[in-house]
């Protein structure tokens, strides 16, 4: 057996267009989707990132703001900029890049943005609505899985999902997720005993642990679903998952490959909730 691959790239592209009709109308009717993002420090990763989601916001049509703060701004100075974005009828989504610095509280920063523009889903509130099953905003990195699992037609009712991976970003909510589509889940941690136990049980997995190829070929169940959420640079500069993808994919029935799988499906999944928080407004 040889795993089809789960295009992200592609499944991307087909959303995002879409999204441009949504945009599109929107526009006409007086109501463009505004994005802006704040980036306090200078992280190279981080500056990446978030030319990326510009760049998407311009592709898809919606108007984007970039407020870059100084590594060493202080925390009333960036949860200012917040409230003051918090006021402005033209953003509906407000993105804070990750990580910041050390002298400015991550759960401060993300309490404060209003739950109505919170498009990222990490606002406390918008997480409590995802476990009891009401609207919200989900997190982008897990709804873009569940988009990937949808696109490929997965019955996840009655079916064994394994996370690897409890991140508040990716595990948890992705673990909530499964669970509302009503699949059996199994969490498993960096202290999980006996790892690969629970991995072949696993018709569906999904790996967010941040160690490269940690999870390999006879680890997995033959005919599984696998999501591998990790990105990975190597010492020769190539980008690899999570997962080891040569022998997962003479495993799994189908697989997201790294990169072009999950990656651009989490920046399609913010542009959506952007959209979203402009429709509902």
């Amino acid at each position: 057996m040889t795993a089809q691959i789960i295009d992200g790239t592609a499944l991307s592209a087909r959303i995002r267009a879409e999204l441009k009709t949504r945009v599109a109308k929107l526009t006409q009717q007086g109501r463009r989707p505004g994005l802006a993002v704040v980036l306090v420090g200078d992280n190279p990763a981080s500056r990446i990132y978030v030319r990326n989601k510009i760049k998407a916001c311009g592709d898809t049509g919606i108007h984007s703001e970039l407020y870059e703060l100084p590594a060493s701004a202080a925390e009333a100075e960036v949860l200012d900029r917040i409230r003051a974005l918090n006021a402005d009828p033209k953003i509906h989504g407000i993105l804070v890049q990750l990580p910041l610095p050390r002298q400015v509280s991550e759960q401060k920063v993300l309490e404060t943005i209003a739950v109505a523009k919170d498009v990222d889903g990490f606002h406390v509130q918008n997480v409590g609505s995802l476990v009891v099953g009401r609207p919200g905003f989900a997190s982008c990195t897990p709804a873009g899985c569940m988009a990937m699992l949808d696109s490929v037609g997965a019955v996840l009712e009655g079916k064994e999902a394994v996370v690897v991976g409890r991140s508040n970003i990716v595990g948890k909510p992705m673990a909530i997720m499964l669970l509302n589509r009503s699949a059996t889940v199994t969490i498993c941690t960096s202290k999980t005993r006996e790892l690969a136990g629970h991995t072949r049980r696993a018709d569906i997995l999904v790996v967010a642990t941040g160690k490269p190829r940690m999870v390999t070929g006879d680890m997995i169940k033959p005919g599984a679903i696998v999501i591998d959420v990790g990105i990975n640079r190597l010492p020769d500069g190539k980008l690899c998952g999570d997962v080891d993808f040569e022998s997962a994919r003479e495993k799994a029935a189908w697989i997201t490959p790294v990169p072009g799988g999950v990656g651009p499906m989490t920046i399609t999944m913010l542009l959506s909730n952007a959209v979203l928080a402009a429709e509902r407004c």
